[in-house]
């Protein structure tokens, strides 16, 4: 009984030993991984093109408000619900989302060629993402150079914020000017567009408002808003002649001839 207590001992000893051991060594098994995919180059660019990724989802709003035809159809889309005479039909909601929807089948080809530029050697790890970026926006940098108003953007320029003693900076060219002055340029341009668009939009429907107005006054309802009895009006001239169709069309085909 005496001789088996030694060996009692040393198994008690073992047991109460292994799971310290496993303690110190398992924290080391995820350091290993780690150290062995960042020793193969996987690990550093999956970081990067995950923080990339998430940097472009917190932008996507904005860059589809800055760098895309975005802020003219929704605008326009909005002077023809206001000329309508619907207040919140169709909903805010429906109006962004099919102006993005509209947006995105406009931008298509310039989408395709940033990705083919500079979305596809990036996800290969051939280009860095700087240079990624520099050869993405150039799609971009030409789509907004054909829609500026030369006007709007020497009025831009003019005062812009330089040195004292700078001199007035020359008309630049759409294409070499910088990004600071493009985007500006390029959304007030769409928005001015936008509004000589809503006018035409606009017209038709103001005559029927000047129309029904006229008619009720002759017949003495004065006291009837002529907005409530020119709805229905409105609406079955709008559905008579597609006005969806047409409008949709008619902003796409603009794009495609500038």
């Amino acid at each position: 009984m005496r001789r088996a207590w030694p060996g009692l001992a040393i198994l008690t000893l073992v047991a109460a030993a292994i799971p310290a051991a496993a303690q110190d060594i398992a924290p080391l098994s995820p350091v290993a991984d780690l150290a062995s995919a960042a020793a193969g180059g996987g690990l550093g660019r999956n970081a990067v093109m995950l923080m990339a990724g998430l940097t472009l989802l917190s932008l996507a709003p904005g860059l589809a408000i800055m760098v895309t035809c975005f802020p003219f159809v929704v605008t326009v889309l909005s002077i023809l619900r206001q000329s309508i005479g619907l207040q919140q039909s169709p909903p805010n909601m429906l109006i962004v989302s099919l102006a993005m929807f509209l947006s995105w089948y406009v931008m298509d080809p310039v989408l395709r060629d940033a990705w083919q530029v500079a979305g596809a050697p990036l996800q290969r790890g051939e280009i860095t993402l700087d240079t990624a970026f520099d050869r993405g926006i150039e799609p971009f940098r030409r789509f907004m150079a054909d829609r500026i108003d030369p006007d709007t953007m020497a009025a831009l320029a003019e005062v812009a914020p330089r040195r004292a003693g700078q001199p007035l900076p020359a008309a630049a060219d759409p294409e070499q000017a910088p990004l600071s002055l493009i985007l500006p340029s390029f959304m007030l341009s769409e928005i001015q567009r936008a509004f000589s668009i809503g006018f035409l939009v606009a017209l038709p429907f103001l005559i029927i408002d000047l129309v029904v107005s006229a008619i009720l006054m002759s017949m003495g309802m004065m006291m009837v808003p002529p907005t409530v009895v020119a709805l229905p009006f409105k609406l079955a001239f709008f559905v008579a002649v597609d006005g969806w169709g047409l409008i949709a069309a008619a902003l796409v085909r603009g794009y495609q001839s500038g």
